[in-house]
């Protein structure tokens, strides 16, 4: 598969490399252009672009960057044909992006990202910590294998993103539509708390909507008031702690 990814960072970055040792065709962007990433690129086998460039001919874009900035990529889809599936990973953070009133009223993060780009996104690998991308991925059929989920509206682009979850070395579970993909933002019990399939569907049903900011708030403030790094073990105990249902 032809594939664009928008964004070389932890996340987008280690995206790149997964799809591309799947044997897919992997054109990478990052913020500063071509040239800035060109080693990492050839390093894990994708092709450095420009951002223009990485939604052409292609068959699948991830879009893996600040939640506030997409708005300012949107025009960069306006002649990407409407059968190219959009993959949005990204998580909205007010201390990071500022506050977005549509989301703070309770839209979900996928529908404005979606309304931003005036096309329907799939929402996936947005609820994983980078270092549970980079290593907590197993082959198919592991026991205890961690699952993430894939919210959208269309079938067949959600069985598309599936596929590439799957590859990347995670389960999946379908989420349902762009409307209840709250279920898995920041603050709720199936974000970033590394669960299998069985974990993960009881996680989904116990989010409580308006619980999520206030646990997601809560979460980055302790993590800021630790005098020094938690490790990942702990970050990811931390996020279960925080979020349990309760």
């Amino acid at each position: 598969m032809k594939i664009g990814i928008i964004g070389a960072g932890n996340i987008g970055g280690t995206i790149a490399r997964k799809l591309a040792a799947a044997g897919h065709q992997v054109k990478l962007a990052g913020a500063k252009g071509p040239d800035d990433i060109r080693d990492k690129a050839t390093e894990i086998g994708a092709v450095p672009v420009a951002a223009p460039d990485a939604v052409k001919d292609v068959e699948a874009i991830i879009l893996s960057i600040p939640f506030a900035e997409i708005p300012k990529v949107a025009d960069i889809f306006a002649d990407v044909p409407a059968d190219v599936v959009v993959i949005d990973t990204g998580n909205y953070y007010p201390f990071r992006d500022g506050n977005i009133a549509e989301v703070d009223g309770g839209k979900p993060e996928s529908v404005w990202s979606s309304e931003q780009l005036s096309r329907p996104v799939v929402k996936t690998f947005n609820a994983l910590l980078a270092e549970t991308l980079a290593n907590g991925g197993t082959p198919k059929g592991t026991t205890g294998r961690i699952a993430i989920p894939v919210a959208g509206d269309d079938a067949q682009a959600k069985a598309i993103a599936r596929k590439l979850v799957d590859e990347a070395g995670f389960d999946t579970l379908d989420a349902g539509g762009l409307a209840d993909s709250w279920r898995k933002q920041p603050g709720t019990p199936a974000y970033c708390t590394e669960l299998t399939l069985p974990e993960l569907k009881d996680a989904l049903s116990a989010a409580d909507k308006a619980r999520a900011p206030v646990d997601r708030d809560a979460l980055i403030d302790s993590f800021m008031a630790e005098k020094s790094p938690l490790d990942h073990a702990q970050i990811v105990a931390r996020n279960r702690e925080f979020t349990a249902p309760r």
